[in-house]
């Protein structure tokens, strides 16, 4: 005789939609709550103008011997360091932010599930801590070597702070994203959106399509084209390798004993 099948966990837990909305604001306050703490903090230290030197120093490096950045708006040398600062803020609470994420919709996860959210989501965060330092620490020095080489003698390279910001943030967000690869990769296997041997099968067009995206995303060097396409294909088979032990690890229990019923031969006697 079969056994009955286990009642489903989740089962009764349904809330009503008012509740959710209401569960829904007070996650996004905690989110602004993180933010604000983490701008409390970066005024105290290093300082709006201690970010500006920081996220400046790439192309300062680069410019002429006592030359700075210009502030071309009126208002730029009020708003710029007020953006730059809150940029920072949202980046250094990231992990908070995944967090709140992941408790909003975490009573529509199963207890297995559950397990590997967390990891998931410092996985992530520390790929897009990787991809931003990346951008600042190798492609914006590399960048704007390869830039000058081509800035005639008679041009005074003395850029906009504003233009400045908006494209390393653009930089910033690209990088980030494109370093979280392996987490798509991950999360289409377990969901059986793709099987492991069609990703496989897929590695000479994503190449293709890495070095497409780099194209349209980043500025028109070779450097950041370079720079942003390689990883994400070293990142693609990191996601690969991952996805088969990720998928196995999250299955749920009845699942697994399913799978070694069907492996284990029927018994005869």
């Amino acid at each position: 005789m079969s056994e009955p099948s286990k009642e489903d966990e989740l089962a009764g837990t349904e809330q009503p939609f008012v509740q959710h909305l209401m569960e829904l604001r007070d996650r996004l306050l905690y989110c602004i709550y993180g933010i604000g703490l983490g701008i409390a903090l970066l005024m105290f230290w290093p300082g709006p103008d201690g970010l500006i030197d920081f996220i400046a120093h790439p192309i300062k490096e680069h410019m002429p011997p006592g030359a700075k950045l210009i502030a071309v708006g009126v208002f730029s040398p009020f708003f710029v360091p007020l953006k730059v600062l809150m940029m920072v803020a949202v980046l250094l609470v990231l992990p908070w932010i995944m967090y709140q994420i992941w408790a909003f919709v975490a009573p529509g996860l199963y207890s297995h599930e559950k397990k590997f959210v967390l990891p998931l989501i410092l996985f992530g965060s520390l790929l897009a801590y990787a991809g931003i330092a990346f951008v600042q620490f190798f492609v914006l020095g590399n960048m704007f070597k390869f830039i000058q080489h081509f800035t005639p003698a008679s041009v005074a390279a003395t850029p906009d702070i504003a233009s400045y910001v908006e494209a390393i943030l653009s930089l910033y967000i690209a990088f980030a994203a494109a370093f979280q690869v392996p987490i798509v990769v991950m999360l289409l296997v377990r969901f059986d959106l793709v099987e492991i041997d069609k990703l496989k099968s897929f590695r000479g067009y994503f190449v293709v399509l890495a070095f497409i995206i780099a194209a349209v995303i980043t500025p028109p060097d070779v450097i950041s084209q370079l720079a942003l396409a390689v990883p994400m294909c070293l990142l693609y088979e990191v996601g690969i390798i991952g996805a088969r032990w990720f998928n196995k690890a999250s299955r749920a229990p009845e699942a697994e004993e399913a799978g070694t019923a069907v492996d284990k031969p029927a018994d005869n006697n």
